[in-house]
């Protein structure tokens, strides 16, 4: 079952995205807001979403009438970032407002921002009363955060970390996947991002990375990726270690 929508992003803080007006820029104008969910409702025959943020400005929300006015076009669901543009991915996420959005509109809430762990994800939907959330960030290089969120909210524990062969079995598919769809060139160095995020914490990773980043084809980056793994393998790494690791990190900052 392929499930059909089109997804509004008003969103995206990125500089070349809002200075083409487009994204998170839009919300400056609630007028063009307003014109472009109208019409986009008005053109398709499938549900339209909306994602967007609190607003551009801090100080200047304005989320609880671009949230009524969605509901009014005929929007089917909101997904809401608790940050603004001006915000960018600093501070942290604010749910207050989200909140707010889910008591003043009928239509389904997701709920974005911050939520990078089961408990958080638990937290934030108690919270905001949202029907969903949404993760991004958090799901970079921890693919299974999802099952890990899902276990914690059915049952209220905490699922095992996956093992080291299972890390290397996705990693290496999701390369294979990239090479597929981006070709050689591009392929191999927008893999390398996500080499980083997968392996981080690792035993040696940071001299591993530093190596990887010169490899220039897809085969020798896919190999290095293998070798790397089957070397952890041997020395008995679990993802266990990352966590106790990097838990270690935050709390001598």
């Amino acid at each position: 079952m392929v499930l059909k929508f089109v997804d509004i992003n008003m969103g995206c803080p990125a500089k070349k995205v809002c200075n083409k007006l487009a994204g998170s820029a839009l919300l400056k104008d609630e007028d063009l807001v307003a014109r472009i969910l109208d019409e986009v409702v008005a053109a398709v025959d499938v549900p339209v979403t909306l994602k967007t943020r609190l607003g551009f400005l801090n100080g200047h929300e304005n989320i609880l009438r671009v949230a009524k006015r969605a509901e009014e076009a005929g929007i089917a669901a909101l997904a809401l970032h608790g940050r603004t543009r001006e915000d960018m991915y600093l501070n942290t996420a604010r749910y207050d407002l989200i909140k707010e959005v889910k008591q003043l509109i009928r239509i389904p809430v997701v709920a974005n921002g911050d939520i990078d762990s089961p408990e958080k994800a638990k937290y934030v939907l108690d919270y905001t009363g949202a029907d969903a959330i949404m993760i991004g960030r958090a799901a970079q290089g921890r693919p299974w955060i999802f099952r890990e969120i899902a276990h914690y909210l059915e049952t209220g524990e905490d699922l095992a970390a996956p093992s080291i062969q299972e890390v290397k079995e996705v990693l290496l598919g999701h390369l294979a996947e990239l090479y597929a769809f981006y070709g050689e060139y591009s392929g191999c160095r927008i893999a390398r991002k996500h080499i980083a995020w997968y392996t981080k914490g690792l035993r040696s990773s940071n001299e591993f990375r530093q190596n990887m980043y010169k490899v220039e084809s897809t085969t020798e980056q896919f190999k290095v990726v293998a070798d790397y793994f089957d070397q952890l393998l041997i020395h008995g790494e679990t993802m266990n270690d990352v966590q106790v690791e990097q838990v270690n990190l935050l709390e001598t900052k």
